[in-house]
């Protein structure tokens, strides 16, 4: 009997913990478990930091005894991110079978961890390509005297909140937003708002024009395209 399961987002790893708890305390093999997500995320205005984190220490419902090694759990956050829509069906998989077979982790070799192994690697190459290669330029917003500092980055995977706090950070003195195909995010002091994906054609290069910057920017976050407001309080928790 098949058990389908919807997560919020193409990230949810809270979701994906949840349900794994459950299918796994209700004994539901892989073969009969089916992972739904939405191709893209919903707008998150002043969305929190993400938090990216499983602890050690939890269990499934009931029924099962299990521990998780910590390299597992770091490997699930990096694994979330890929664009494969079966990663969730691995994952599921391996944690099974880490029940059910006690020595899998100890075996480099076995293909599911490889590829498990190989999707993460593929996400933290995207990771700091995303770092080293968004480059910013002013533009004139007409929502104040500060130029938006923006960016358009087209990643392989879904990174851009994991990868938003680096440029928190970095770019904490000024406005900021990066527009990428799938989801955008702005950011100015230590507030962060996601938005949708840019949908421009065959993206910006620093040579477009600030009317095409700005009606990309608009589409990204057009519920509060001018307002500073949405963005001038700080997110209730960070990491």
């Amino acid at each position: 009997m098949a058990h389908s399961v919807t997560l919020a987002s193409p990230t949810d790893l809270p979701g994906f913990r949840r349900e794994a708890r459950t299918l796994l305390a209700a004994l539901v093999p892989p073969e009969e478990a089916r992972w739904n997500a939405p191709a893209h995320a919903p707008p998150e205005p002043r969305a929190p930091l993400p938090r990216r984190h499983l602890d050690g220490d939890e269990r499934p419902q009931a029924g099962v005894n299990l521990v998780l090694p910590r390299s597992f759990l770091t490997l699930c956050t990096m694994v979330i991110l890929h664009h494969d829509p079966a990663r969730f069906s691995l994952l599921y998989r391996l944690l099974w079978r880490l029940v059910h077979e006690p020595g899998l982790y100890r075996d480099a070799h076995d293909d599911d961890r490889q590829r498990a192994l190989h999707m993460a690697r593929a996400v933290r190459r995207d990771m700091q390509k995303m770092k080293s290669q968004v480059r910013f330029r002013p533009l004139a917003h007409a929502s104040g005297d500060e130029p938006l500092h923006i960016a358009w980055f087209a990643p392989e995977h879904y990174i851009v909140e994991a990868v938003a706090p680096y440029f928190l950070r970095r770019m904490s003195q000024a406005p900021w937003a990066i527009l990428t195909p799938e989801r955008s995010v702005r950011g100015r002091g230590d507030s962060l708002e996601f938005g949708l994906g840019a949908r421009c054609e065959r993206g910006l290069d620093r040579d477009a024009g600030e009317g095409l910057w700005l009606g990309c920017y608009r589409q990204a976050f057009r519920s509060d395209t001018d307002s500073e407001a949405a963005r001038s309080s700080p997110p209730d928790s960070a990491p």
